[in-house]
């Protein structure tokens, strides 16, 4: 975290006083330093913690930062059970901080950033990856009509539209020429697969946007929940499932580190959990799947390299990023090969 504030504390602290039940200043408020989209901040008070999450200042793309959707999303779920941070307020007034913003509790737990989990035994690497699939199970069994949020997502196949959003997203932010991304804005909307299911999808589903019970394999809260919407609950499966596929640098990738006496599930006992909890027989081959999980990927760090040209990123290493838009287009299109493109 850091202590750098870029809004007026005062005016926040006044606002809290109106909006947030239980809230009494003074405020003090630190920076997270994880995270590319949505700037989030530790709030302390002499009673307790908060959470606040705002857009970006400056232009932004449309429809991108949706924090208002985000606070309504988890205002449904939390009366649930299904592990959300409690929500408390949601400020549309661009005038109070300077953007839209909400604020949550502040859950206390542990953030899990490497996915090989190289601190832990294999009983607990294989507890806590089986919390994460049930917890991704459960999320896909709540209907969408009896918490509120039957109007959440437009209606239609999810993965026509969301192909289509991402090239939209894409071309709104290019600022390179990449034939791999060429081909792949061809491919995947002529191949789109037919949605069997729907239900509400996270949209970022990774081991770090989760806080995990401090000595338990429980999740406390899912967190981070700008791109949920009603869909097909596979873009969420597959999305997890590329870890499998993704090299361990010490994110969420744990390819070659699952089975054997790791205690980490292999996909396979992984697909079956998901499946076994959520009565499917199977799911579909993933390769189109994992092509455009990193086409939608690709897109949005295209969005960060626009921001940090722009001057408007929000972490120390957008830049750094904003380097891997051609190697996220070149991994995608070897899956649509393997997927039959």
């Amino acid at each position: 975290m850091t202590d750098a504030v870029d809004f007026d504390l005062e005016r926040l602290s006044g606002w809290m006083t109106q909006h947030v039940a239980g809230f009494a200043g003074p405020v003090t408020a630190h920076k997270f330093s994880g995270g590319q989209s949505n700037p989030t901040y530790r709030l302390d008070t002499p009673e307790g913690s908060y959470v606040l999450r705002r857009k970006p200042f400056g232009a932004l793309l449309p429809s991108a930062h949706a924090v208002d959707r985000e606070y309504r999303l988890i205002a449904a779920l939390h009366p649930t059970g299904f592990p959300v941070p409690r929500p408390y307020a949601l400020c549309e007034d661009v005038e109070v901080i300077g953007a839209m913003f909400y604020v949550m509790a502040m859950v206390e737990g542990r953030t899990l950033w490497d996915g090989t989990l190289p601190d832990m035994a294999p009983g607990q690497r294989r507890a806590h990856y089986e919390a994460m699939v049930d917890t991704l199970a459960d999320l896909h069994a709540i209907d969408p009509e009896s918490v509120g949020l039957g109007d959440y997502g437009r209606p239609g196949n999810y993965f026509e539209r969301q192909v289509g959003r991402w090239t939209k997203q894409y071309r709104a932010a290019q600022t390179d020429d990449i034939p791999s991304v060429e081909r792949l804005i061809d491919y995947l909307p002529r191949t789109v697969p037919a949605q069997t299911r729907s239900a509400i999808v996270h949209g970022d589903y990774r081991i770090d946007n989760m806080i995990f019970a401090a000595e338990e394999p429980r999740i406390l809260a899912v967190l981070d929940w700008e791109l949920s919407t009603l869909g097909d609950p596979l873009a969420d499966f597959a999305y997890f499932a590329m870890n499998w596929e993704t090299e361990p640098e010490g994110n969420a990738g744990i390819k070659g580190r699952a089975g054997g006496d790791s205690g980490i599930p292999t996909l396979d006992a992984i697909t079956e959990r998901y499946c076994a909890r959520t009565g499917r027989d199977s799911v579909p081959d993933l390769n189109w799947y994992f092509a455009y999980n990193l086409f939608r990927l690709m897109s949005i760090v295209q969005g960060i390299k626009k921001r940090w040209l722009d001057g408007n990123a929000s972490n120390a290493k957008a830049e750094g990023m904003a380097a891997k838009v051609p190697f996220l287009a070149d991994a995608a299109w070897q899956f649509a090969q393997k997927a039959g493109a």
